[in-house]
């Protein structure tokens, strides 16, 4: 039987693509992730998942993964919620499997576990179970593989930005690094760059102050 498990990283950064991941194994061969060492993404340091990242690809039947632009996220904000949106790629993974998979593990985003599994199935051309459940990609391994590969890639992507415009840090709100980087970014161009998201409240913060600091004083 194949089984399939989804996970995300970057969904609260200010800067860089979400991305989701989507792994498929039968499930006799899941143990061979528990030998990799796999575990959720957060449980391990760079190096760990780096290592494990080719490893995990080839003991896996199949794997695909959606990086989610800033821009497109700031566009479909407009109209979905944040969990809408990634129900919606969800969908879009699932359906472009060579594979259709019996079950579905995933980490849920929503507060009702079931919610979230309700939104994918509007998504998904065909049936499978779905168990959404909150910390997933701790309790499954394939969850956690799909954890991992989609940290790796998304890491990979900040890097290259950082290589192109300047160190950038993590790309998340509580990244002092990350905010110099906006801020110097706006005070040079005037705008946020392309990869941040600009219906994010931190990149909102961020603009007011600088609009403040223009206003003249009486």
């Amino acid at each position: 039987m194949l089984i399939a498990g989804i996970d995300e990283a970057g969904r609260g950064p200010a800067v860089g693509p979400l991305v989701l991941a989507v792994a498929v194994i039968e499930k006799r061969d899941e143990d061979e992730l528990l030998k990799i060492g796999v575990k959720d993404s957060k449980q391990l340091s760079e190096k760990q998942r780096n290592a494990q990242f080719g490893k995990i690809k080839g003991a896996l039947s199949e794997f695909a993964t959606i990086h989610i632009l800033p821009e497109e996220i700031d566009s479909l904000r407009d109209r979905k919620s944040l969990n809408e949106i990634e129900a919606m790629k969800i969908g879009a993974l699932l359906n472009g499997l060579k594979k259709r998979p019996s079950v579905l593990y995933v980490d849920a985003p929503d507060v009702i576990e079931e919610n979230f599994a309700e939104r994918i199935r509007k998504y998904v051309s065909y049936d499978l179970a779905i168990k959404s459940e909150h910390k997933a990609d701790v309790n499954y391994p394939i969850v956690s593989a799909a954890s991992i590969i989609a940290k790796v890639e998304r890491d990979a992507e900040i890097a290259k930005l950082s290589k192109e415009h300047g160190e950038m840090g993590s790309g998340y709100p509580h990244d002092e690094r990350t905010i110099k980087f906006l801020e110097k970014w706006l005070e040079k161009n005037k705008a946020l760059p392309k990869f941040a998201r600009a219906s994010w409240d931190t990149n909102k913060t961020l603009i007011d102050r600088r609009m403040q600091r223009k206003l003249p004083e009486f």
